[in-house]
């Protein structure tokens, strides 16, 4: 089916072409094949069928534009990558696009129940700031040991916080025990269809830019899988980001669905024991590949945002940025994904973190680069250029 160009942007509209619909279909399958658990909204209801499309992400970028205008781009030149700068959303991170699409789809069905969600704390502010200007109840779920930004952004929009376990698969089981108890509507931090298509707006704000290849970290999957569906369509390579021993996703892909606890991070918004059942197919779908960075050069690439680029990322949303260095491309684009760091936190590792020095750019020659900036019929030869001191010749370049 095809679906004419739709403009999708705040100010002005950007056209993003989506003549060819990528769609998932997800059937069910056994416990045994898709072992999820202790997370009963992935098979609430088995005999249903969830699909998840790039008309949903469209729809998505039509509600949200009244409220969320696009997060700049940045060019890093000492990474040689561009930047998405979710870092400057409204909440600090991407996940106020998920949690404001799928609460404006449930008012649009009708549904106007509280919501509840358990977060290690984006999404809980995503919920809290969505909750705020919709005017819906909203209860928070998370883990004790969350940052205190973080919290402390969750109250000041009114959402009410409750902490419990340590991890956030424990706050998420008594997240969904509430929800049962009290009827409230149980919002996932990523495996939900609006979810996931409300994260893919970020990558139909990338499409007018034309990158080649995005990087996308990784914890359960709502972001990788709505930039895929938004932007597969055009070409554009996807590449996963994950830490090591904190990859889930990129295990799941691979078949290897054990439940292993994660590792201490500094990434602590994607520490996910066990990732979504529609983004772990999606991700298998549509990823073209899964880069695992080590802590130490999460650390310093944090650290060097601060220092060389003057953005303040948390270690989620570094994660991509480091995974890129090893990803080839001529436009690459890494996604910012938050900057919800704890001020103690990121002077600590300021402290402490030396990063080496960036590689020194390549010297470039004097008379190509003239050439680019004088016309044709302008240019000085060889021989004509040979005969000019050379101090001029400086002078006259740089000029």
């Amino acid at each position: 089916m095809a679906y004419r160009q739709y403009a999708a942007a705040s100010n002005g509209g950007v056209f993003f072409n989506a003549n060819i619909r990528q769609e998932i279909r997800l059937h069910p399958v056994t416990a045994t094949y898709m072992p999820d658990r202790g997370r009963p909204d992935a098979v609430a209801n088995p005999a249903d069928t969830l699909s998840v499309s790039v008309a949903d992400v469209l729809a998505a970028q039509a509600r949200l534009r009244r409220f969320l205008p696009p997060t700049p781009l940045h060019y890093a030149e000492r990474f040689g990558t561009w930047l998405k700068l979710e870092n400057l959303q409204r909440t600090g991170s991407y996940k106020v696009r998920g949690a404001l699409n799928a609460m404006l789809a449930a008012l649009e069905r009708g549904d106007e129940r509280p919501v509840i969600c358990a977060s290690a704390g984006n999404h809980a502010q995503g919920v809290a700031w969505a909750s705020h200007r919709l005017g819906v109840q909203a209860i928070t779920v998370m883990p004790h040991g969350a940052p205190a930004t973080k919290i402390a952004g969750v109250q000041h929009w009114g959402a009410t916080v409750r902490q419990h376990g340590n991890s956030y698969d424990e706050a998420y089981a008594f997240a969904r025990e509430l929800a049962g108890q009290n009827g409230y509507r149980f919002l996932s931090a990523f495996d939900d269809p609006d979810v996931i298509a409300g994260q893919g707006t970020l990558g139909i704000e990338l499409a007018p830019h034309a990158p080649d290849v995005v990087i996308v970290p990784i914890g359960g999957g709502g972001l990788a899988s709505g930039v895929a569906l938004a932007l597969k369509s055009q070409g554009v390579r996807i590449i996963g980001a994950q830490v090591e021993g904190v990859d889930s996703m990129a295990r799941a892909i691979r078949g290897d669905v054990r439940e292993i606890d994660p590792v201490p991070t500094l990434a602590d918004g994607v520490k996910v024991k066990i990732p979504g059942f529609i983004t772990r197919r999606l991700c298998a779908s549509l990823l073209d590949d899964v880069v695992i960075v080590r802590e130490a050069e999460l650390r310093e690439t944090l650290v060097r945002l601060a220092l060389e680029e003057h953005l303040i990322a948390e270690g989620a949303g570094a994660l991509a940025l480091a995974a890129g260095r090893r990803v080839a491309g001529k436009r690459k684009c890494a996604v910012v994904s938050g900057g919800n760091i704890d001020a103690t936190v990121l002077s600590t590792l300021l402290s402490e973190v030396r990063p080496r020095p960036p590689r020194k750019p390549r010297q470039r020659n004097a008379e190509r680069l003239r050439n680019r900036a004088v016309p044709a019929a302008q240019r000085t030869s060889k021989a004509e250029l040979s005969q000019i001191p050379v101090t001029a010749a400086v002078e006259e370049t740089l000029w």
